[in-house]
């Protein structure tokens, strides 16, 4: 049983560089425990440059990250796996040539002692989308937008993550699709998983975040309850561009 007061993941004043440009400045959020929440901005907004900073695919160059009250601004990316940080990127993260069982295969051997007993044989993995099991043995560059995140996400349950990354599940789906995806962020969040959700669609967002946060040019601009934001007429403004 998760503690839903406990902190599960928390960003302090972080400033993140691509090359000489600064992209993030001084971003702050926090999730806690068995919480779903958005990050919400326009495409450049900063999104995925917070989602690749906390994974530590892009280093930091002030600010603090912790995970479940623990350090983790400079731990390598695979460590910060290990610990129960899982992602999804949003290129999916497919290796084209392998077959999705050998992707799984991959994730497996990074599994830390005592995550083995959520590999990829696991029922609880494949409960979020069972349709996976359906093309184990197809070949990546043969998925669809839509069959690249499901396995993109259910490869990070295989970890047994307890906070998952999402950077953009529902761009590019259709409506039918983007709906059956928010049903999967439900029966994860129904795990006692938390998650993060990097989202351009304002409407998407509130379907499933418990807490939201608005970013543009890198800085929060908004956090709160989810429907409060559509009052906040400078926020919407920013948001819809």
């Amino acid at each position: 049983m998760t503690d839903p007061g406990a902190t599960m993941l928390e960003l302090a004043r972080l400033n993140t560089f691509r090359g000489p440009a600064q992209i993030l400045r001084d971003v702050s959020l926090r999730v806690g425990a068995g919480e779903a929440v958005c990050l919400v901005g326009r495409n450049g907004a900063g999104k995925t440059t917070t989602i690749d900073s906390i994974m530590g695919l892009l280093p930091v160059r002030s600010g603090r990250i912790a995970f479940r009250q623990r350090d983790i601004t400079r731990l390598p990316t695979h460590r910060r796996a290990l610990l129960g940080i899982g992602y999804a990127p949003e290129d999916c993260g497919i290796f084209p040539d392998l077959s999705v069982e050998e992707n799984f295969q991959i994730t497996a051997w990074l599994a830390r002692p005592g995550a083995a007993a959520a590999g990829a044989g696991d029922a609880r993995v494949f409960s979020v989308f069972p349709e996976v099991k359906g093309f184990m043995t197809r070949r990546g560059l043969h998925l669809s937008g839509g069959q690249k995140k499901m396995v993109a996400i259910t490869r990070a349950m295989t970890l047994a993550p307890s906070i998952l990354l999402l950077d953009e599940p529902f761009e590019g789906l259709a409506p039918v699709v983007v709906t059956r995806f928010i049903e999967a962020v439900r029966a994860i969040k129904a795990m006692g998983i938390s998650l993060l959700i990097a989202e351009s669609n304002l409407v998407n967002a509130t379907r499933v975040a418990d807490r939201l946060y608005a970013i543009d040019r890198g800085e929060i601009i908004f956090q709160g309850n989810p429907h409060d934001v559509f009052r906040n007429e400078d926020v919407m403004k920013t948001i819809r561009g």
